[in-house]
């Protein structure tokens, strides 16, 4: 028996007029998997979001990235279908699968089509219940792995954030990359793969959304075919992570013209009563435009950058508030005064009403369009299970954010922007700045 409570939510659906009414629907299967569902029967085809809480840190010990490389691998091949086989009867189906690892998460993504859909969804079930991990496949996918590793050590941007993430969180997994070393990589073998499948996809951690031409029933049968024969449990979730950071600037030595700057201390966990305040004192400070006070002192006013931009960064195990930009290295001195000075006025002195005006405007009046098909809809669906989030969050997100007010906004700047913490990791050859630490 399908068991299911319905919330009416006011969301722009892409089949539907916008703001209209529609129903997200709790749904339990036969075999007791939980999802959120939101029909809407006028297209024949329906988009599916599956999340495994865990991804990435659920890596065993020194074999780190083989939860990336074995996400990597889901659809190269199931049972007597290689890789070319596997994505020609996709093909053929009108299918699409997406398979993507995260420090915090593993995701599959897939849309098809009504008249497809047994077919459809007995290939996904094979993917990611019976993965083939055929040894050329396994080759040719550490091979691309292996070829990331070395782009991104010559990326600036990505040897900020492994450079911050190492200061941050030490040897918590957060604190390395997902994609492992090139050490690490190297060394998977298939017994390594086969241990982080059953580590990570397991149905104690799974969150489920579905958007599009399907019933609860026909919901309920689904789940139970595409992930009624994963393990029952997988790997302990991590720990907390450590908060390792204090104040200071870090300067990685990198011959380019110009340097990247990653800037942040910690932040505010996603269940505080004060978020949405924050959420609203980051869009004053950093967020999205070119009305935010960093993007007006640092590149408007001073044309230091041609962008820079603050957010809150909420995982499973770890909360910041981090900023990002770049200048050419004899402005970096520069830039970074004047991103001290921002996040201390805001700090000491709290935001203006005509800001906290534009602000609460720009972030309900951008809302709705989050929600513009099936596939992103059901990403939200599933993140929103994730976050802890209730089934009404959507009617009632933008409520929450008009509601905040200036003495809010105040409070929660004080609290949360902490000058003296901010620490700044540099990769470039910054002139006339040298490290802290």
């Amino acid at each position: 028996m399908i068991r299911f409570a319905l919330a009416a939510v006011a969301v722009l659906f892409a089949a539907i007029p916008a703001r209209a009414a529609v129903y997200i629907q709790e749904i339990t299967s036969p075999g007791g998997i939980t999802a959120w569902l939101v029909e809407e029967h006028t297209i024949p085809f329906a988009a599916l979001e599956i999340r495994f809480k865990g991804g990435g840190t659920l890596d065993a010990p020194g074999k780190r990235g083989a939860v990336n490389m074995m996400t990597g691998l889901l659809e190269e091949g199931t049972g007597d279908l290689d890789a070319q086989a596997f994505a020609a009867a996709r093909e053929s189906l009108a299918a699409s699968f997406g398979f993507d690892a995260r420090d915090g998460s593993l995701s599959v993504s897939a849309r098809f089509l009504t008249e497809n859909r047994d077919e459809a969804i007995g290939l996904l079930r094979g993917a990611m219940v019976e993965p083939a991990f055929d040894p050329d496949a396994i080759e040719r996918v550490r091979a691309q792995i292996l070829s990331i590793l070395g782009s991104e050590a010559k990326d600036p941007n990505e040897i900020a954030r492994r450079t911050f993430d190492e200061l941050a969180f030490g040897d918590h997994p957060y604190g390395s990359q997902i994609n492992g070393t090139p050490e690490s990589v190297a060394a998977l073998t298939r017994d390594d793969l086969l241990a982080a499948h059953r580590a990570t996809m397991a149905r104690d951690r799974v969150f489920v959304g579905a958007v599009g031409d399907i019933t609860p029933e026909e919901l309920g049968a689904l789940l139970d075919t595409v992930l009624g024969d994963l393990p029952e449990t997988g790997a302990p979730q991590v720990d907390r992570a450590p908060n390792l950071l204090s104040g200071g600037v870090t300067v990685v030595p990198f011959d380019t013209p110009q340097s990247v700057l990653l800037f942040g201390h910690e932040g505010i966990t996603r269940d505080d009563p004060d978020f949405f305040a924050a959420f609203v004192a980051n869009q004053i400070l950093g967020g999205s435009g070119l009305r935010s006070r960093l993007t007006r002192e640092v590149r408007v006013n001073r044309g230091l950058t041609y962008g820079i931009g603050s957010y809150l960064v909420n995982m499973d195990q770890a909360d910041l508030v981090l900023g990002q930009t770049s200048t050419v290295n004899a402005r970096v001195s520069e830039s970074l005064d004047v991103i001290r000075d921002q996040w201390a006025d805001i700090a000491e002195n709290g935001v203006t009403e005509d800001e906290l005006n534009e602000a609460k405007t720009f972030l309900t009046g951008s809302y709705p369009l989050r929600f513009d098909g099936n596939g992103p809809i059901a990403r939200i669906l599933a993140g929103m299970q994730m976050q802890g989030l209730p089934i009404d969050y959507v009617a009632t997100r933008n409520d929450r954010v008009d509601a905040v007010t200036m003495e809010d906004v105040r409070r929660v700047a004080a609290r949360i922007y902490r000058p003296d913490d901010l620490h700044v990791v540099i990769v470039g050859e910054p002139e006339g700045l040298e490290a802290s630490n």
